[in-house]
């Protein structure tokens, strides 16, 4: 581990900053910004992780200080380094504050750096289990939506979606509510849909480095399984469950085959991968957006909010709001 002390401006540098994270180089700051970043000996049971693009002491500072009546923070250690931004990571000591949610996403927002503070942290040094939502996670769209545009009733079953994925209805009703507007479409539309399908930025990238690592890859999707089997293959996962539709010559009837696959479903399946994997329960991930995923979220040992609602953010361990998926790298131990 190298030393080194810096200018003020030099400090200031998020480019002069981003060379030293990838050099390993212990920092200290000028007095004058009343400041410290240090390598760390002990892990504490919480940890606050910043990541972002473009990361430099004047924003580490701002960051800092609007933290300071909920976190105590000590010191900052560089750590991961992506092809889209790096992190810092803090020990921190809690304030008591029912704030504490709250102040941390202001502040994420009013400074656009993903912040995270988390208990517990899989690591890549072991096998694991990452499930994931399909729609609007590891794709950018939400598949019935774009099925209702071609079918001509976009607007009618859009409005529902969002209200469903705020928590405002449940799933399975809305589900079968939105379905039902599909009755009489043609089948052929399901596979422009899926010849679009715009896969998330940062999803490949993250995909690959845990598959590296030996981690297994699933989607529990409220969605459909001709976009769900389709993205499995294509993505090589190692598991995939959705929704059937029901199609009679050709034609969707406006119903949806066998139980819905729901809040419950998806952390049923969560316990159920990581028995059959054997991945030990701190080693579980569960990714998604919509308040649908909040009770797998909940089963996995870590929670994490992709570009999500608000209600979502709330209650999940960690929230990436602005990085690509591959920001989720940021969060676990090397």
């Amino acid at each position: 581990m190298l030393s080194t002390k810096l200018s003020k401006e030099e400090w200031l540098s998020a480019k002069y900053l981003t060379n030293l994270h990838h050099k390993n180089v212990n920092f200290t700051l000028p007095c004058e910004l009343q400041f410290e970043l240090a390598e760390t000996s002990e892990a504490s049971s919480q940890q606050l992780v910043l990541f972002s693009e473009s990361l430099n002491l004047e924003k580490l500072f701002q960051v800092q200080t609007a933290l300071a009546d909920v976190l105590s923070i000590q010191v900052f250690q560089p750590g991961y380094e992506g092809s889209n931004g790096c992190a810092f990571e803090a020990e921190v000591e809690i304030k008591p504050s029912p704030d504490l949610a709250a102040v941390i996403e202001s502040t994420a927002v009013s400074f656009q750096v993903d912040i995270s503070l988390v208990k517990q942290r899989p690591t890549l040094a072991k096998s694991g289990l990452l499930v994931m939502d399909m729609d609007s996670t590891v794709i950018g769209i939400e598949c019935i939506d774009e099925i209702a545009k071609l079918a001509g009733v976009g607007t009618q079953v859009s409005e529902v979606t969002e209200l469903a994925m705020q928590g405002k209805l449940d799933f399975a009703q809305s589900l079968n509510s939105r379905v039902a507007c599909l009755k009489g479409a043609d089948e052929l539309i399901l596979k422009q849909v899926r010849d679009a399908i715009p896969i998330n930025p940062g999803i490949s990238r993250l995909l690959a480095k845990l598959k590296k690592a030996n981690w297994k890859l699933a989607i529990a999707s409220g969605g459909f399984t001709f976009f769900a089997d389709y993205l499995a293959e294509r993505l090589g996962l190692d598991y995939a469950i959705s929704n059937q539709l029901e199609i009679v010559e050709g034609k969707l009837t406006g119903k949806v085959l066998g139980d819905i696959i729901g809040a419950q479903s998806k952390a049923d399946t969560l316990n159920l991968l990581a028995e059959r994997y054997q991945i030990d329960a701190s080693q579980t991930i569960a990714l998604g957006d919509g308040a649908n995923d909040l009770v797998m979220m909940k089963q996995a040992a870590l929670g994490v909010a992709y570009h999500a609602k608000p209600v979502v953010r709330q209650q999940a361990d960690a929230a990436l709001r602005f990085c690509a998926a591959d920001g989720l790298l940021a969060l676990l131990k090397s």
